[in-house]
This record gives C-alpha cells, sequence and structure tokens, in this order.
C-alpha cells in the first residue's frame, strides 16, 4: 500500500522478541517509515519530553505510541497516567500492547485514557496479524486531532 501515510510510531517495549516481531510486522506491511524503539517507560518519558538520553531530541510527538503494560523503571499504566494528564501529550494516542488479559488492567488503562488495549497472542502468525491490523487502523481509518503547535 504505497499510499500510506508515514507515522512515527513510538514502540515501548522491553522483551526483544516481542520488539522484533512488531518491528519486523511493521515493515512487512509497509508502515515502517520511522519507529523508535524504547526499552521501559522512563525512556518513554525522556523521548516524548526530550530528557535524558533524548534531551538533544528535536520535539515533535510520535503519531503513534505502542506502549507495553509491564515494563521496567516505570510502568505503562504510570507512563499511560502521565501522557494523558499532560495538556501536551493528551491527545498523543496509546495501543496498549501487552502480554496481560487481566480485567483489572484492562480497566484501568481505558480509566487513565488509552486508546486501544491489545493482547499479545502467543502464536507468532497470529501476533504479526494483530499488529498489522492496528497499524493500518491508526493510519487509515483513525482521525486525530490537528493540533496547533
Amino acid at each position: 500500500m504505497k499510499n500510506l501515510q508515514k507515522i512515527h510510531i513510538l514502540l515501548a517495549e522491553d522483551t526483544h522478541k516481542d520488539a522484533e516481531a512488531t518491528l519486523r510486522t511493521l515493515k512487512e506491511v509497509g508502515l515502517m517509515a520511522h519507529v523508535t524503539w524504547v526499552k521501559d517507560g522512563q525512556e518513554v518519558l525522556d523521548y516524548i519530553f526530550c530528557t535524558g538520553s533524548f534531551i538533544d531530541r528535536t520535539s515533535g510527538d510520535p503519531t503513534l505510541l505502542m506502549l507495553d503494560l509491564n515494563m521496567p523503571k516505570i510502568n505503562g499504566l504510570d507512563v499511560l497516567k502521565i501522557l494523558k494528564t499532560t495538556e501536551q501529550t493528551r491527545f498523543i494516542p496509546v495501543i496498549m500492547l501487552t502480554s496481560s488479559a487481566e480485567e483489572p488492567d484492562v480497566t484501568y488503562c481505558y480509566e487513565y485514557g488509552v486508546n486501544s488495549y491489545i493482547v499479545k497472542p502467543v502464536v507468532p502468525e497470529t501476533f504479526a496479524e494483530e499488529v498489522s491490523r492496528a497499524g493500518f487502523y491508526w493510519n487509515i481509518l483513525n482521525r486525530s486531532p490537528v493540533m496547533a503547535t
């Protein structure tokens, strides 16, 4: 699909195998224009707010954050709370891409403003299909508000 817009995805995933599978799938379906991979919740916040090891990064929010729930340093739920309660970042779409199918996790994520909650399938082919669907949805179907900069 050559007419897809090139989105900037911030992938927050601490498991190398899952990150590689996600990156491979995004590349295979043509959504791999710009993906930044961070490995913990602190790196997500540093990236978005241009602090820590990303202090020299030029600002600009990712088009989409794919966020794992269970990460080191700061977990995904706490990252979500910070992003959705901060004026400058509250409109960044967040997909929780996690292995947790626990109902309290799902509920808490939606209470704090997650845009989508996807449970990582165990089967590699199913995992690729889910990531592909999520990418296409946010690239083709979803409309985001136009924000003044």
